[in-house]
């Protein structure tokens, strides 16, 4: 079974994942009255489960909304001690060297996987642990806030895949690590 890492993720045009107070409306920037979805059906589609960091399950537990994930969602932290009651079945907590981890995971059948969160993203990135990267850019510059790339060991190379336009302003590019 092929095991693959891949980001879909959205940044301003400046790099960063949120504001300076970790605040993600500026993503709302660009009216959107059909709701479409730029890909994210299709990307979760092919998937068999997340990884995230703490920061981003909490935030995600404090939106107003359904659980929105279908794939079990599996929260990297070393702080949080527990995943809340509501969620024991949806949500798994998980924690040590990432590639312990991603043996566990792929251990349960598991083998590609969503990373998602900044903090989440550098680390797999600094193990050289990602194999794709969705970026969709939307046209803001904020300025500051929490970038989602950080400083690397080495550098890593990717490949284009494609871009494509949403909205006539959000320009989302694909890449794919390439392996020598």
């Amino acid at each position: 079974m092929e095991q693959k890492n891949c980001v879909f993720i959205a940044t301003s045009l400046d790099g960063y994942i949120a504001d300076k107070n970790g605040g993600l409306d500026w993503l709302y920037s660009i009216p959107n009255p059909d709701h479409l979805d730029m890909g994210y059906v299709d990307f979760t589609s092919k998937i068999d489960a997340l990884v995230m960091g703490r920061v981003t399950f909490e935030t995600v537990l404090g939106f107003d909304v359904e659980w929105p994930y279908q794939k079990p969602v599996f929260v990297l932290s070393n702080s949080l001690e527990a995943i809340p009651d509501s969620h024991k079945d949806k949500a798994f907590l998980v924690n040590g060297d990432l590639n312990e981890i991603l043996e566990q995971i792929h251990q349960k059948g598991h083998h590609r996987l969503y990373i998602d969160g900044g903090g989440t993203i550098q680390s797999f990135l600094k193990q050289d642990l990602i194999d794709e990267i969705i970026i969709s850019t939307i046209p803001i510059l904020l300025g500051g806030g929490y970038p989602l790339f950080s400083d690397l060991p080495n550098a890593l190379e990717f490949e284009f895949v494609g871009s494509r336009v949403y909205l006539n302003q959000v320009v989302q590019n694909h890449f794919r690590r390439k392996k020598t």
